[in-house]
């Protein structure tokens, strides 16, 4: 099968990169480190876009598109190091609560079609007060329990009904805190085995979202440290002259360039339910990890200890780089469940 994106959605990605280069640059994510507030003026420029809305119904204001219309600006998301829960609201709740179908869902799904909510997702297997990515300032939190009657059960929490906590993180951009809660029927949006479905396709869907983040940040990095070494001179002569640093960025890029298709694959699997897109998925997610914390090592070897430093807009995205490498499972996890799912057709 030959694959390639439409000229619409291309177009669309180019759209979200002119308005991210605009307005997602370094100095935003540094302004973003003290602010802890998710829905900005950047926030409702995609909404109005339809970015934020793309996989919400059209009946609730949305575009109604799938997640591989939504990878490539993933993808520009993390290019740009996107400080606001794209891939958590957009990538994930909204299709869960999409699916979900209920009345209580209705009035989420509009919000978030107007960008007038954000949406925190717990991890698939968490332990009450597990930490939560974008928990901090978040208006919905979607969590998930086990009943008395130990049948698991799906909840959206406005952010009113739970506590809380914040918890330092990595990358200060994600927000990290502890959720507290109380389950009560006014929250509750699945139960029993139409929960444990919706989970299990979330796990699919946030492998590959952030798989899409992350090979935006490759790219990213990869591209910088490649203008660095253009720029930094030694011995008289640009280091990007030298052997051993085009080897880094070749090598480097390839990685990235593997990882790519694997990540488009995965969405198209998830799009067509294809029987084996869960293994297509935790693909994704391994190549993608690899890809990424790869580019992010030549990257800061390419710099050098300067890197490192505040000043430098590297770590910016290396920090990203290294918190996704390991959100909603690392590249071991993923190769583990990948074998698992192997043995499991003998």
């Amino acid at each position: 099968m030959r694959f390639a994106f439409t000229e619409q959605q291309l177009e669309f990605r180019d759209a979200v990169r002119q308005v991210l280069d605009k307005e997602c640059t370094p100095a935003d994510l540094r302004a973003a480190y003290d602010d802890p507030s998710p829905r900005t003026a950047r926030w409702a420029t995609l909404a109005e876009l339809g970015v934020v809305g793309l996989t919400v119904p059209e009946q609730h204001g949305g575009l109604g598109l799938w997640i591989l219309d939504l990878v490539p600006l993933l993808e520009e998301a993390g290019r740009a190091g996107l400080p606001e829960p794209l891939l958590e609201t957009t990538a994930l709740a909204a299709p869960l609560l999409a699916a979900a179908g209920n009345g209580r869902t209705a009035g989420g799904l509009e919000r978030i079609a107007a960008g007038h909510a954000t949406v925190a997702v717990a991890p698939v297997e968490p332990a009450r007060g597990d930490v939560v990515a974008g928990a901090v300032g978040a208006d919905l939190v979607l969590v998930h329990t086990v009943s008395a009657q130990r049948r698991p059960e799906l909840h959206v929490v406005p952010a009113a009904r739970a506590t809380v906590t914040p918890v330092e993180s990595l990358d200060p951009t994600r927000r990290l805190g502890t959720v507290r809660w109380d389950p009560t029927p006014a929250t509750l949006v699945a139960s029993g085995e139409e929960a444990h479905v919706a989970m299990a396709d979330l796990a699919d869907r946030a492998a590959v979202a952030t798989a899409a983040e992350l090979i935006g940040l490759a790219d990213r990095m990869i591209t910088m440290a490649a203008d660095y070494a253009r720029e930094r001179h030694q011995f008289g002569r640009p280091i990007g002259s030298f052997q051993a640093v085009k080897h880094l960025l070749a090598g480097a890029q390839v990685q990235l360039e593997f990882a790519r298709p694997l990540v488009y694959a995965a969405a198209w699997s998830l799009d067509g339910e294809e029987p084996d897109r869960s293994r297509g998925a935790s693909l994704a997610k391994a190549y993608a990890s690899d890809a990424a914390t790869e580019a992010a090592r030549v990257a800061l070897q390419v710099h050098g200890a300067v890197g490192y430093t505040w000043e430098c807009d590297l770590h910016l995205f290396l920090k990203r780089a290294w918190a996704l490498a390991e959100a909603w499972g690392s590249a071991a996890d993923h190769r583990d469940r990948i074998l698992a799912s192997l043995l499991d057709r003998r």
